[in-house]
């Protein structure tokens, strides 16, 4: 580094160390900051590495102790205060805490939105280093090539899932990937020695295949640079991925309210003396570039920089309550400008309601879901579909034969046994500029990533729709053709509607199958793709296939069968019991099939029970809090007027599904329940 390099340097970490002593010294006794999590100590680490993240396409994510690395990366002194003091002019427009950053690259590196959960930074960043790879050898994208991702994480958060995902990737896929982690020796109150043996993963990690492993000291400048430059060079040469660890004392509390009572007074004394600050003036000092006096005079300018920018951060305006609400999902008006097609102006492939039944013949739902994702992945070579057993085998339920054959192993893949990897590296790919749908075999398995689904859902929303990553994650779900159990026959669409900034579908037969997958996979937002495992291979999922341009829209309910005496609103494979139960009785019953969970077709609802004043609902997932419950809120809501009869419900008993066929059946309501209490509700 020159001299002027380290003067930069130098002016960022006292701009750092500026800004933290304002917040805790003035901002945060006045009450106008409620969060606030110092990076004292921290900083000279974090400033060399983001100066050397300088590539267009690098990418980075953090945690919240990482502003001086986004002062490196390009973040204005004025947009550091307005994060904590939740003003309009924040990254994030005042949705979210100051200390989670987000970015598009200004200075190169793009800025990933940071999670709020310990541990979830780590394999979005593995999903943007594999689309390094994708776009840099795959799609012979030139100027990828070279491009590093690195996650920044304290010491605790190698205990997570999240890290240990990340690492068993990115090891065996030998990834463009930095771990970067920051041992101050504490999480929160809790000593290293309880989150990785011996308290030092890069020792516990000597011998670890396929990783360089460095272990260095924070707190000299010249140490540091020098690891921090190896494991940069190391990355960018595609020689391996790095785990770097750096000592790096923690000077103040977690977060402003932590006293540290839990330190010796002896330990306290001995991190001080450890101070970056102090470190690099020395060190400046001895190299002749920076005098005392220079020093002194470079602090006092620094200063009344920081004072400028804490002062137009406290005149900027409060962010705007009447948009609060936007962002949750793409309105078709405002792109975000990073992640997916959108982001870089790729328009999705031609789309038609258009239904053209190209064969006579009726197609099994897992076929026309397998033709739909083989013309897509023909059509977008940005379309990448992975998964446990997905490539070789072709899926547990088939819906992926022979598609790895066709297109490759770098488009359709097999992944580690990890949902939280499968789902994170989603992410990740997803703002890298790819569409990917990663598949978990069974609705129970995706709990693991629930962390990372609930993160994505509101990328959008928490960057003030400057970020996105839309995704489509197929989910097999419900109860088997021939048995059931508690863990592979789980259901539980109601926890993805409460899961926000998710579409979800939920198709009854083939046709529907066919022209939701196609939207999903040609739109904006990430999408839960559920298919009924009942329905896969059975009569009941079968339709005339629609041909390969079909599109159906989200939000757009069928009317399967109409009637005047009664409605039953239902999804899925429950549709198919719906129809048999009708046929049992002599009513005239109007069957509606939502086909999509979200959003929701309330309006055929409405207008279905303004002529047939009576509703069941009916559905496979647990009765209480099931989305049945939120189908016949809205109708006390809105169509209370119109009843002639309570609203009824009937879904499975709230117990797990259990595997003997007859306690199933017990269980699930039947075509004969539902005859049942159709006839009791017409009779009402």
């Amino acid at each position: 580094m020159t001299k002027a390099d380290w003067v930069d340097v130098a002016r960022l970490l006292l701009t750092s160390r500026h800004i933290d002593t304002i917040e805790e010294t003035e901002l945060r006794p006045a009450g106008k900051i409620t969060y606030q999590f110092s990076a004292k100590g921290h900083e000279l680490i974090q400033i060399l590495l983001g100066r050397m993240m300088n590539h267009g396409h690098d990418c980075a994510t953090l945690y919240y102790r990482s502003r001086p690395f986004m002062l490196a990366a390009g973040l204005s002194i004025k947009e550091a205060f307005a994060g904590p003091l939740g003003k309009a002019a924040s990254r994030n427009g005042g949705r979210d805490i100051g200390v989670v950053h987000n970015m598009p690259p200004r200075r190169g590196v793009t800025v990933l939105p940071t999670s709020g959960d310990v541990g979830a930074q780590y394999t979005p960043a593995v999903g943007w280093a594999q689309g390094i790879v994708y776009r840099s050898e795959t799609l012979k994208q030139e100027e990828w090539k070279g491009a590093v991702a690195v996650a920044l994480g304290g010491d605790a958060s190698v205990a997570t899932n999240g890290f240990w995902s990340a690492l068993n990737i990115v090891t065996t896929l030998n990834l463009p990937y930095i771990f970067f982690i920051e041992d101050n020796g504490y999480g929160i109150s809790v000593g290293g020695h309880l989150q990785t043996p011996g308290g030092n993963i890069a020792a516990n990690l000597a011998s670890f295949g396929n990783l360089l492993v460095i272990d260095g000291d924070g707190s000299d400048p010249q140490d540091a640079l020098r690891c921090v430059e190896q494991a940069v060079a190391q990355t960018r040469d595609r020689k391996s991925p790095v785990l770097l660890r750096l000592k790096a004392p923690r000077l103040c509390g977690h977060s402003f309210d932590d006293n540290q009572s839990y330190k010796s007074e002896a330990e306290i004394k001995e991190e001080q003396a450890r101070d970056p600050l102090h470190t690099l003036e020395r060190f400046l000092s001895s190299k002749r570039i920076l005098s005392r006096k220079k020093w002194q005079e470079l602090d006092a300018e620094v200063l009344a920089e920081v004072r400028r920018g804490a002062d137009e951060a406290l005149k900027d305006a409060w962010p705007d309550p009447t948009n609060v609400l936007r962002h949750l999902f793409c309105d078709g008006r405002n792109f975000q400008q990073v992640g997916g097609l959108a982001a870089e102006a790729i328009k999705a492939p031609h789309s038609s309601e258009i239904v053209k039944e190209t064969e006579k013949r009726r197609w099994n739902m897992v076929d026309a879901i397998r033709r739909t994702l083989e013309v897509e992945l023909d059509k977008n070579d940005r379309v990448v579909v992975f998964g446990e057993d997905v490539a070789v085998k072709g899926g547990v339920h088939g819906a992926t034969l022979d598609l790895m054959r066709k297109f490759g192993e770098d488009r359709v893949f097999d992944t580690s046994l990890s949902e939280e990897g499968i789902v994170g590296r989603s992410v990740g790919l997803a703002m890298a500029g790819l569409v990917p749908v990663p598949e978990i075999q069974f609705r129970k398995y995706a709990d693991p990533a629930t962390e990372q689904m609930n993160d994505c859902g509101t990328i959008r929303w928490r960057t003030n729709g400057d970020f996105a990553a839309p995704l489509v994650l197929r989910i097999p779900v419900g109860y088997g053709k021939k048995t059931g159990d508690p863990w592979h026959s789980v259901s539980n669409e109601a926890i993805f509607a409460h899961t926000l900034g998710w579409r979800i579908a939920f198709p009854s037969n083939a046709r529907d199958a066919v022209g939701l997958l196609r939207s999903a996979l040609r739109g904006n937002d990430p999408t839960f793709f559920l298919e009924h495992r009942a329905l896969l291979d059975t009569s009941a999922g079968r339709s005339a296939y629609p041909g390969d341009e079909y599109v159906l829209p989200f939000g757009k309910a069928a009317i399967v069968r109409e009637g005047s005496q009664a409605t039953i609103v239902s999804w899925g494979e429950m549709v198919s019991r719906a129809q048999a139960a009708v046929k049992k009785l002599t009513a005239d019953v109007e069957i509606i099939d939502l086909r999509t969970i979200c959003p929701c077709d309330m309006a055929t609802v409405l207008t279905s029970l303004h002529k047939t004043n009576r509703c069941l609902v009916l559905h496979e997932d647990f009765l209480t809090s099931g989305f049945g419950a939120e189908i016949a809120a809205n109708i006390a809501q809105d169509a209370f007027e119109f009843l002639d009869a309570p609203v009824e419900r009937l879904a499975t008993a709230d117990v797990p599904i259990p595997y003997n066929p007859d306690l199933m059946n017990a269980v699930v309501p039947s075509v004969d329940d539902i005859a049942q209490r159709l006839q009791k509700l017409i009779d009402y």
